[in-house]
């Protein structure tokens, strides 16, 4: 899980630098090439959305406004 969690983070934030050593170490920790690619499209998916909703302007939902 961390492993996918740091892909996420350097996917959304440095897009560019996500390379084969990065798909060789989460190989090292059992997943496969079918669950990586599942990985990439998940976060590349949720980064584009955010994307879009921010840039038309749709409000967050309220529950997610902190206390």
């Amino acid at each position: 899980m961390h492993a996918l969690c740091e892909l996420a983070e350097q996917l959304t934030l440095r897009p560019a630098s996500v390379g084969p050593e990065e798909i060789e170490r989460l190989h090292a920790v059992g997943l496969d090439d079918v669950a990586i690619h599942d990985a990439i499209q998940v976060i590349a998916y949720f980064n584009y959305v955010n994307r879009v909703a921010d840039a038309v302007g749709i409000p967050d939902e309220p529950e997610w406004a902190e206390p």
